[in-house]
């Protein structure tokens, strides 16, 4: 599975990163963020787009979004 390793980097640059991924067509690929804001803009994008994604908390500010379509 591909992965998108966005972390460190301020938005909207890891939102610019998942919409390239997803208009590759590699599903599933998923995101590495580590804050809350891409984490939920990245939620919001796939939602808007009809993207289906799979969230999750790693802690430690450690998050990622799976893309499955």
């Amino acid at each position: 599975m591909k992965t998108v390793d966005a972390r460190g980097l301020s938005c909207p640059e890891p939102v610019l990163l998942s919409k390239q991924a997803a208009q590759e067509g590699e599903f599933p690929f998923c995101v590495l963020v580590d804050d809350i804001t891409p984490f939920e803009n990245i939620q919001r994008f796939a939602a808007n787009n009809g993207y289906t994604v799979e969230a999750k908390d790693k802690g430690n500010n450690e998050y990622e979004i799976t893309f499955t379509n």
